[in-house]
């Protein structure tokens, strides 16, 4: 658990004025700025203060929505056994992105890029029996993958933060209800993020089928152009046939739109915007389950191969794919679910008695309203702590200074809109708590 009140005089939160050479897009650009992250080698980050509290709530979010799924979450360890990959024939055939090392005693091992074949090891030793399924386990752990080429900050690293679910069924009716409430899920996660999300149908293999889609969250900075149904926008989640209409519905990736002959959208209805992807889901029947040798007891005493789809969500990737969709000039813009802080608490004059007081009052009050506040106490200048307070991008700032308090009031800014109001600070709690 976080604090829920920090000193920014204590704090560790090394911004900068300046933006870094080698940073190409804008989150890998804010990301240092506002002290969220720091290189230690290619592709490779350390999370600072701040930006484990974003990453961490927006896991938080995402372990939400898995476990209102009913998916059941577990934690499987970042070094995989070469082994366990030669049994599936992943081993020699994954590539170069694969870390491979090996022990002190020459045992050869991985850093795990993905989980199938743990995670079928560990189910196909503990199930036998139809009364097992079905079930979907997932983790939220850290993977390796040595891109040739890492660039853009999070969005394209070596290490990153991924939810993996894997799904195990019995059939085909179970497998596709399995994949059908990861794909709300999904929508609902990148909702709750406060993101748009457009499924796209993925390319499926040699499995074939329509259970392939990546989530694309739409970035007017995207890397991919997306064509899509807007009527997406209007499926309510909570319709039980809601996976049925959102997969019939069009949305493609620009390359593929232009091989459409005929386009089945009109065009007041097709709408273009470009995304960045930030999740997939697959169902990929017994790939693993056979190869590995996992067979369970049907009920009527056969033995069958389990069905299986994988789900995975770019954990730290959402972090600069939200700031992506949502900055301005000035800084980065939070949506308030994954905001380090709900509020910045601006002292403008640390060197006063009154004001530090009136500042301490508030910051006990705000917390003890359930917000978690990062004040301002440095002695630095006003428009340094207006800059702080805008780069980091904190839903709502409150400034307190001493003509202020002599008026009875202090300023409320909120960072989306840049509205600003003078209220009394009960007038102020009374709208951030609300």
């Amino acid at each position: 658990m976080h604090a829920r009140t920090q000193r920014l005089s204590r704090y560790l939160l090394p911004v900068m004025k300046e933006t870094p050479a080698g940073a190409e897009i804008v989150s890998h650009q804010l990301m240092l700025r506002a002290g969220l992250i720091r290189q230690t080698a290619a592709g490779i980050y350390a999370w600072l203060p701040l930006g484990l509290r974003v990453l961490d709530r927006i896991a938080a979010i995402v372990r939400r929505e898995q476990d209102r799924a009913g998916a059941i979450e577990m934690l499987m360890p970042t070094i995989q056994p070469a082994d366990l990959w030669r049994e599936s024939g992943r081993y020699d055939a994954y590539g170069p992105e694969m870390l491979r090392i090996a022990d002190r005693h020459g045992r050869e091992m991985l850093y795990g890029p993905t989980n199938e074949e743990m995670v079928t090891a560990i189910f196909r030793d503990c199930v036998k029996s139809y009364r097992d399924l079905p079930r979907t386990l997932y983790h939220i752990q850290w993977k390796f993958r040595d891109e040739i080429r890492p660039r853009f900050g999070v969005m394209r690293g070596r290490e990153f933060l991924m939810k993996d679910a894997y799904s195990f069924d019995m059939d085909m009716e179970g497998a596709r209800a399995s994949y059908d409430a990861m794909f709300i899920a999904y929508l609902r996660t990148f909702a709750a993020l406060g993101l748009r999300a457009v499924p796209v149908k993925a390319p499926s293999g040699p499995i074939g089928g329509d259970l392939s889609h990546e989530f694309h969250i739409l970035a007017d900075t995207g890397e991919s152009e997306l064509f899509y149904d807007s009527a997406l926008d209007a499926v309510d989640l909570a319709d039980p046939a809601a996976p049925e209409r959102l997969r019939a519905l069009y949305a493609m990736e620009a390359e593929e739109h232009a091989r459409v002959a005929d386009c089945p959208v009109p065009a007041e209805r097709l709408a273009r915007r470009r995304g960045i992807e930030v999740g997939h889901i697959f169902f990929f029947g017994t790939k693993y389950t056979a190869a590995m040798g996992m067979q369970v007891q049907a009920r009527d005493g056969q033995m069958v191969t389990p069905l299986c789809g994988s789900y995975g969500i770019g954990v730290s990737r959402l972090v600069g794919a939200i700031i992506e969709a949502s900055h301005d000039p000035a800084g980065i813009i939070w949506p308030d679910s994954v905001a380090p802080f709900d509020v910045g608490l601006v002292n403008l004059r640390p060197d006063d008695a009154a004001t530090d007081a009136a500042c301490a009052a508030l910051e006990a009050r705000l917390a003890a309203a359930g917000l978690s506040v990062l004040h301002d106490d440095r002695d630095a200048r006003p428009g340094e702590k207006f800059a702080t307070m805008d780069l980091i991008g904190l839903p709502w700032a409150v400034t307190v200074g001493p003509k202020g308090l002599a008026a009875g009031t202090v300023e409320l800014k909120r960072r989306a809109t840049g509205e600003k109001a003078e209220l009394s600070p009960e007038s102020a709690l009374a709208r951030l708590a609300g």
